[in-house]
């Protein structure tokens, strides 16, 4: 796991590192679900997290938001009230060049020389006006869904901002019926 700071990791400073059948050892991605909730049903209103700014959002980030949104939405909604998926995925592997410190350091460790570090995590790479998280959640439920949202906003180190979309054609066609 990385001993470094999130922020030390977010800017995108280089072209993508992916290939996983050329690179050993890489961490596997602490998300472990991607689609939450009852993944059948067609939800009326629909709520989007969207980045505003290109960056890397870590898997551990990912997985925060993903907990965060799920704790609220369970316990307002049930395990069927809602429907949750998270969008991007982390392909990009982060590296690392480990430096030694403390007594003797400076005889143990190389510095920069050949410095293309071991990996450590994976992040996904996100661009402005990618949505990052997707809530279907009935009309009755949309206090409690904004406030997961909230809280999601909260734990990625990016500003994003939260997309309404309530169906009006779903709720046009049940006034119709």
């Amino acid at each position: 796991m990385t001993r470094k700071p999130g922020s030390m990791y977010r800017h995108i400073t280089q072209q993508s590192y992916t290939r996983r059948e050329y690179i050993g050892g890489v961490p596997g991605s602490r998300i472990t679900q991607f689609d939450m909730g009852d993944k059948s049903t067609k939800f009326p209103v629909q709520l989007s997290l969207v980045a505003t700014e290109q960056a890397q959002v870590r898997h551990t980030a990912l997985e925060a938001c993903r907990i965060a949104v799920n704790r609220v939405l369970l316990k307002h909604t049930g395990t069927l009230g809602y429907h949750l998926k998270i969008r991007p995925y982390p392909h990009h592997i982060l590296r690392e060049n480990k430096q030694a410190s403390g007594a003797g350091a400076d005889r143990v460790s190389q510095g920069m020389r050949q410095s293309f570090g071991k990996p450590i995590g994976t992040a996904a790479r996100v661009y402005p006006g990618q949505v990052m998280l997707t809530i279907g959640i009935k009309p009755e439920a949309f206090p409690h869904a904004k406030e997961a949202m909230r809280k999601a906003r909260m734990k990625l180190p990016i500003p994003c901002r939260i997309v309404i979309d309530r169906g009006e054609n779903l709720v046009q066609q049940k006034a119709v019926e």
